[in-house]
């Protein structure tokens, strides 16, 4: 049985069972797990090539549909192609149902995905889910292998109000080190 399958009758491969009280050590285990989620969705935003490889392992492969294999290949490519194409992302994730079975894990995660296109006159938005692979080491995880998979897309006409009366005075974000969570949380 795939930890997945587990998951569908109602067993999380830790506790046994959905809805028992995890002890320490199990919520350890998935509060890094969705460090490594988040860090991965924060490298993309940012663009930070190098933070967004962090979340995997070295050997690691991702299936995005249009790219399929080494996952340090991706991170390379993807943050110049976005930087391209899009003045600002948010990987919202949502959800995450996650499955542990020793050294291993599988999650699914929801994941909401906006694109400001550039000229900021229309955004693509992305729903959909992250089903990740992610090996303990060494007390640490890693993904070993992502897939994506698309629910649904759409591409929405934007009236860019980040000048606006209302936002003018607001901190803005940026999709590059110059964004003011920099600051706060920095990578290095």
């Amino acid at each position: 049985m795939t930890v997945f399958e587990g998951l569908h009758e109602g067993k999380n491969h830790m506790s046994g069972t959905i809805g028992v009280v995890p002890g320490a050590e199990e919520l350890a285990h998935r509060e890094a797990i969705r460090e490594v989620l988040a860090t991965h969705s924060r490298g993309l935003d940012r663009n930070e090539g190098e933070l967004l490889a962090s979340a995997y392992w070295p050997e690691a492969e991702v299936d995005y549909g249009s790219f399929k294999g080494k996952a340090h290949q991706f991170t390379a490519l993807v943050g110049p192609a976005l930087a391209d194409a899009y003045e600002l992302t948010q990987h919202l994730l949502g959800q995450t149902f996650i499955a542990v079975d020793g050294n291993r894990a599988s999650t699914e995660t929801y994941v909401h995905a906006r694109h400001l296109l550039q000229g900021a006159e229309e955004e693509l938005a992305f729903a959909g889910r992250y089903l990740d692979q992610l090996e303990l080491r060494d007390g640490q995880w890693k993904i070993i292998h992502r897939q994506v998979v698309m629910d649904w897309s759409l591409r929405l006409v934007v009236q860019d109000e980040r000048q606006g009366d209302a936002f003018a005075a607001l901190s803005k974000g940026m999709a590059d080190r110059r964004d003011p969570a920099h600051s706060l949380l920095p990578v290095d």
